[in-house]
């Protein structure tokens, strides 16, 4: 077997699935995967690249070690653990960078990464295990860009020769990286160059055609979105009254990128104006259901994709008005003293709609 293309239906990849499959030479992994189980690669020789979808949060023990073939990995910003030797012996990879969602390195997670020589550590991390980066001796650079000195084993660097390597830490930690072993081992400790990992620019949400877009100021970017329909749920009356409301939180990430800010939306379906223009006179009357993307941004309400001239108003849960437009162009915006975390109740001519402020 030389390729395998894991569907969008599969949510885990088991411990040892993929173990020794040495003429595996690609692998593409569906975005539905929430978990790559121990071993599941391991020995996996023939594969030279792979990218983990930002669905991923846990990468298992030994779950790409001995994939020696392996020069480039792409590992995104919804991972937040990187498992004991998850990587260990990747010969062929040059270089690392660990995303700012990661918060422990386990033990000798990159150890016996011969070919490595720079690494990069978020802020994010805040633990390294026994011999993480261990036996990497063409290590040349690390990029730490924690200002609170992760707790790190003594022998997290051991074998990689890191006294005639150079620490990139922010200028404000210097003092303390100098210190704490092993980081006091480095033969060189300077400043970060320019600044912090730099952040993912806040995405946008429209809707058209049944489709919801996403897109942000940052090349590259992927997109997480959760979506909740609020009619799902159990319900124990004897008449339920669907509202089609859909909330909708989404951020944009990218490899060596912090992720963006998160933004809500909320879409619903509210009844259009009656047609009756060009209908027979025995005809039923026809009336259209117009979607309806409801935003809210410091405290500002905005609405879009209704009918001109609809009143909108924004009250606060407690029955306070805070606001009332007339809708322009099948748009509306108000501005609320609201605080960011409160709900805001949006009505729109006969129907309401409960939106979280940010």
């Amino acid at each position: 077997m030389t390729s395998i293309t894991i569907p969008n239906s599969v949510t885990s990849i088991e411990p040892g699935a993929f173990q020794y499959c040495s003429g595996l030479t690609s692998i593409t992994i569906g975005n539905s995967v929430t978990s790559i189980g121990s071993n599941a690669f391991y020995g996996c020789s023939g594969l030279t690249s792979i990218t983990i979808p930002n669905s991923v949060t846990s990468i298992g023990e030994s779950a790409f070690s001995g994939c020696s073939g392996l020069t480039s990995i792409t590992i995104p910003n919804s991972v937040t653990s990187i498992g004991s030797y998850a990587f260990s012996f990747c010969s062929c990879l040059t270089s690392i960078t660990i995303p700012n969602s990661v918060k422990s390195i386990g033990e000798r997670a990159f150890s016996g990464c011969s070919g490595l020589t720079s690494i990069t550590i978020p802020n994010s991390v805040k633990s390294i295990g026994e011999r993480a980066f261990g036996g990497c001796p063409e290590l040349t650079d690390v990029y730490c860009y924690a200002e609170n000195v992760p707790s790190t084993e003594s022998d997290a660097f051991e074998g990689s020769y890191i006294e005639y390597a150079t620490l990139h830490v922010p200028e404000v930690s210097i003092n303390t990286y100098k210190e704490r072993t092993p980081w006091s081992s480095f033969g060189t400790i300077k400043p970060l160059e320019g600044g912090d990992i730099p952040k993912c620019a806040t995405p946008s949400i429209s809707y058209s055609n049944g489709k919801l877009s996403l897109s942000c100021d940052t090349e590259g970017a992927e997109f997480v979105s959760d979506i909740k329909d609020t009619d799902i749920k159990k319900h124990y009356d004897n008449e339920i009254t669907l509202t089609a409301t859909y909330n909708i939180s989404v951020f944009a990430t990218k490899a060596g990128y912090e992720n963006s800010d998160t933004v809500t939306a909320t879409l619903c379906w509210i009844d259009a104006t009656p047609r009756t223009e060009g209908l027979a006179e025995d005809a039923v009357t026809e009336i259209e259901a117009l979607p309806v993307l409801i935003q809210s941004s410091r405290g500002v309400i905005s609405v879009g994709g209704i009918d001109s001239g609809i009143e909108v108003s924004v009250y606060s849960t407690d029955g306070m008005k805070e606001g009332s437009v007339i809708s322009v162009s099948g748009q509306a915006t108000i501005p609320t003293n609201m605080p960011s975390g409160s709900i805001a109740i949006v009505r729109i001519g006969n129907k309401s709609v409960k939106v979280p402020v940010q």
